[in-house]
C-alpha cells in the first residue's frame, strides 16, 4: 500500500470549517462532532446560535442553549463512529511483516504510536523487546504490537462485546462499551493490552472530543487500550503510524487480498507471500491456534550489531 500513488487529497474538514469561519474547532477523522462559537458581529463577544457539523457532514445552526439538539447530535456522531469502526474497510485483509534483521531499537515506532493515541510514556501499543534465543546466540530486538489474531481469545472472553474482530482483519476495542473487567488482558497470550489505571495524559484537552474507536481517543480511565493497526490512518489510505515513523524499514504493511506490502521509508512495495517464503517468515506461538496477522522475518544477517547502550539511548529519545 504505497502513499506515493495516492490521489490528490480533498480539502480537509478542518480547512473546510475554517473557511466557514468556525472558531475553536474540535475535530476527529471520519465525522466527529464539531462545535464552534460564531461571531456574526465583530462588536459582539458572544452569539445566541452555534453551528454543529453532524456525522453526515450536514452543517446545522441551532440555539446555543438547545441542549436537547446538542446531546442528540453528539449521540448520533458517536453511534456513527462506532458503527463505522465495526464495519471496517470492505474488501481488505490487513497484514504486517516485521523484519527482525533491521531493528536497532530506535523506538521511533513507539514514540509515534504513543503520540497519536495520547498514551502515557509507560503505556505501549507496541513495544521493542531485547531477545536472545539461547545463551550462545546473539541478541536482537523484536517490536511487538497486537497480533490481530484471526481467532482472537480476547474477543471470545469479552462479556460486553467491547472488543471485536472486523471483516478487514483488525481487532478493536470500543471503550464506550468497555467495563474494565480485564478478561481480555488475561486471555491475550501476547500481553498486547494495557489498562488505563490513571487519568489519561491528555484528559483535559480531549474532554470535548467525540470518542473515535478507530483512534481510541479520548482515552478513558478504567478501560483497555491496544494497538489498532492505525485504523484511522488506513481509512485515509496511509500507512500506520509505526510503519511511517520507523527509520530502518523494519515494518512492511499491506493487504493480503492484494498480496502486497509496503515499507515506511523507501515506500518499496513487494509481494506479501513471496517476502514470507523467501525469508522463512513465521508467526508467534502458532501452536495456540490464534492465527496472528503479524508475521516476523528472522534476524538473520542483522544489518545492525546489537549494543547494550542502544536501549538507554532509545529510552532517552522516547522520553524527549
Amino acid at each position: 500500500m504505497s502513499e506515493n500513488n495516492e490521489k490528490p487529497k480533498k480539502k480537509s474538514r478542518r480547512e473546510f470549517l475554517q473557511n466557514l469561519g468556525i472558531v475553536g474547532v474540535g475535530t476527529l477523522i471520519g465525522g466527529s462532532a464539531i462545535f464552534a462559537g460564531i461571531n456574526y458581529d465583530k462588536k459582539k463577544k458572544t452569539s445566541d446560535r452555534i453551528k454543529v457539523l453532524t456525522a453526515e457532514n450536514e452543517l446545522l445552526e441551532i440555539e446555543k442553549n438547545d441542549t436537547t439538539k446538542v446531546t442528540k447530535t453528539l449521540a448520533q456522531n458517536l453511534t456513527y463512529l462506532q458503527q463505522k469502526g465495526r464495519d471496517g474497510l470492505k474488501g481488505h485483509r490487513w497484514v504486517m511483516i516485521i523484519d527482525l534483521s533491521k531493528c536497532r531499537n530506535a523506538r521511533k515506532c513507539m514514540a509515534a504510536c504513543n503520540d497519536a493515541h495520547h498514551l502515557r510514556p509507560e503505556q505501549h501499543h507496541i513495544n521493542t523487546l531485547k531477545m536472545q534465543d539461547a545463551k550462545d546466540t546473539p541478541a536482537y530486538y523484536m517490536p511487538k504490537p497486537c497480533m490481530h489474531c484471526d481467532n482472537p481469545p480476547c474477543v471470545a472472553v469479552c462479556p460486553v462485546d467491547a472488543t471485536y474482530k472486523r471483516p478487514d482483519g483488525i481487532v478493536l476495542i470500543d471503550n464506550e462499551r468497555c467495563i474494565g473487567c480485564r478478561f481480555c488482558v488475561a486471555a491475550c497470550p501476547y500481553s498486547a493490552r494495557v489498562f488505563n489505571w490513571a487519568e489519561p495524559i491528555d484528559a483535559i484537552q480531549d474532554k470535548d472530543l467525540t470518542y473515535n474507536v478507530e483512534l481510541n481517543v479520548p482515552q478513558r480511565k478504567g478501560t483497555i487500550s491496544k494497538c489498532l493497526f492505525s485504523a484511522d490512518r488506513l481509512r485515509e489510505g496511509k500507512l500506520p503510524y509505526c510503519v511511517s515513523a520507523c527509520p530502518n524499514d523494519v515494518f512492511y504493511f499491506g493487504d493480503e487480498n492484494e498480496d502486497a506490502v509496503t515499507n515506511g521509508t523507501t515506500k518499496e512495495t513487494v509481494r506479501f507471500k513471496k517476502l514470507l517464503t523467501d525469508n522463512a517468515g513465521y508467526t508467534l506461538m502458532p501452536e495456540l491456534g490464534t492465527h496472528p496477522r503479524v508475521y516476523y522475518l528472522p534476524p538473520k544477517g542483522k544489518e545492525y550489531p546489537f549494543q547494550d547502550k542502544d536501549k538507554e539511548e532509545a529510552g532517552e529519545r522516547l522520553e524527549s
